[in-house]
C-alpha cells in the first residue's frame, strides 16, 4: 500500500497516525508511506523517528481574535494547497489518510479533487471544526466515541472504529519501576498533563507535591519537556520523581495503579486499554470543552474519576487519591467498568475500513 499521512499538533493526533502507520506495515510490510505535517510542531521531531518520510508544510491556526497574523496564515494555506497538489500527484497513494489538526485541511481536500481516495480519523468525542468542513472529502471518516454521530447531518460516510491507540499501549514494553528511582513494591500513582504539559496545571500541582510527604505510595510527576527545568528546582519529598518527558509512557502505565490525567481521547484509549484507574482533570481551554466530554464518557460508566480544574485547591488532590487505594470496592469497580468501555481491535477496523476504499484504484481522475 501507498499511504500518504497527514495531521499533527499534539500527541493526540500523531499517535493515532502512527498506530494506523503500524497496522498497515503489520499487515503489507512493503507498504510506503509519506507524512505530511507541520514544519514546526512535534510531529517534525517524531515521525521520522519511525522511519517514515516526511515533508513539512508551512501552516498556522487562525487567530479567533482580529490579527494581522491571519493574513500570513491564508497565504500559508494557498501555497500549502498548491505545494499538496503537486506532492501526491508525484507519491501517487492509494488512500490520503487525515487524523486532525489544521494541517490535515488542505492535503484532504487536495487529495479528492485530485480524485485519490480520502480516510479520516476522528479522536474526541466532538468534532473539531477542520473535521466537520472535511467530511464533504472524504470517502470515510472513523469515529472512536458512538457519540460523535450526532454532531453530522449525515451519518453516511461514518464509521464507529475507536481509538487505535489503545491497540499499541497494549504493544508496549512494560516499564522498569527502579530505571526512574521508584520502589518496585510500592504502589504508583503517575501525574501527566498531555504531551505537551500544561504550565497552569504544574503550578497548581508544584503546591500539592509536598502534601505527599508520608505516604505508603510513590508519585511519578512528567512536567512536559518545556516545563521540566522550572519544576525540578521544586523540592519534594522522596516518594515524589519529576521527570520532563517519557517515551514509553505506556509501559509505565502498565505499572501504575492510579493516572492522573487530562481528557485527551488517544490517552483515554491507552487507558482503557491498559485498564487504569484514572482521576481526570480535563484541559477547560479545548474547543468545545471537548475534554470534559471524553471523561464523562468514561465517569458516567463509574469508570473513572473526575476533578474539574477549577476545583483543584488544597488538598483535594492529595485526599481523593488516598480515598480510592483505601477504598478496594471502588477502585477494583472501576478497574471492572474500564474493561466494559471502548471498542477492541481498532487498529484492526481501520485497516479493514482503508482496505474497502481503496477496492480498485482505476478510474482516479488524475
Amino acid at each position: 500500500m501507498r499511504a500518504i499521512v497527514c495531521g499533527g499538533g499534539t500527541g493526540g493526533h500523531i499517535y493515532p497516525a502512527l498506530a494506523i502507520i503500524n497496522i498497515i506495515r503489520e499487515k503489507e510490510p512493503n507498504s510506503e508511506f509519506l507524512y505530511i505535517g507541520t514544519h514546526n510542531r512535534m510531529e517534525k521531531d517524531i515521525v521520522p523517528k519511525y522511519d517514515i518520510s516526511y515533508m513539512p508544510l508551512e501552516m498556522y491556526g487562525l487567530k479567533r481574535s482580529l490579527s494581522p497574523q491571519n493574513i500570513k496564515t491564508v497565504l500559508c494555506y494557498f501555497k500549502a494547497i498548491k505545494k499538496c497538489k503537486r506532492v501526491i500527484k508525484d507519491f501517487d497513494p492509494d488512500i490520503v489518510i487525515g487524523v486532525g489538526g489544521y494541517i490535515t485541511d488542505p492535503v484532504i481536500m487536495c487529495a479528492k479533487k485530485l480524485g485519490y481516495k480520502t480516510f479520516i480519523h476522528e479522536q474526541n468525542s466532538i468534532p473539531g471544526l477542520s473535521n466537520r468542513h472535511l467530511i464533504k472529502y472524504a470517502d470515510k471518516m472513523a469515529i472512536s466515541f458512538e457519540g460523535s454521530k450526532k454532531y453530522f447531518k449525515s451519518t453516511d460516510k461514518l464509521v464507529y472504529t475507536g481509538n487505535p491507540c489503545g491497540d499499541n499501549a497494549l504493544k508496549a514494553k512494560k516499564a522498569n519501576k527502579e530505571d526512574f528511582g521508584l520502589n518496585k513494591n510500592k504502589k504508583l500513582v503517575l501525574i501527566v498533563m498531555g504531551s505537551l504539559g500544561s504550565l497552569k496545571i504544574n503550578e497548581i500541582i508544584s503546591t500539592m507535591l509536598p502534601m505527599f510527604n508520608g505516604h505508603d505510595y510513590e508519585v511519578l510527576f512528567v512536567t512536559g519537556k518545556t516545563y521540566y527545568e522550572e519544576m525540578k528546582k521544586v523540592k519534594v519529598p522522596n516518594n515524589v520523581k519529576i521527570v520532563g518527558y517519557i517515551d514509553n509512557l505506556a509501559g509505565v502505565m502498565k505499572v501504575t495503579d492510579i493516572m492522573v490525567s487530562r481528557a485527551g481521547a488517544s490517552t483515554i484509549s491507552e487507558i482503557v486499554a491498559l485498564k487504569v484507574p484514572t482521576i481526570f482533570i480535563p484541559s477547560p481551554y479545548v474547543t468545545n470543552n471537548h475534554q470534559y466530554i471524553n471523561a464523562m464518557d468514561l465517569v458516567d460508566n463509574n469508570a473513572a474519576l473526575l476533578i474539574e480544574e477549577k476545583d483543584l485547591k488544597g488538598d483535594i488532590l492529595v485526599r481523593t487519591i488516598d480515598s480510592l487505594f483505601k477504598d478496594k470496592i471502588k477502585y477494583n469497580t472501576i478497574k471492572e467498568n474500564i474493561s466494559n468501555m471502548g471498542i477492541k481491535n481498532s487498529s484492526l477496523k481501520i485497516y479493514s475500513e482503508i482496505k474497502k476504499i481503496i477496492g480498485d484504484k482505476n478510474g482516479r481522475s488524475n
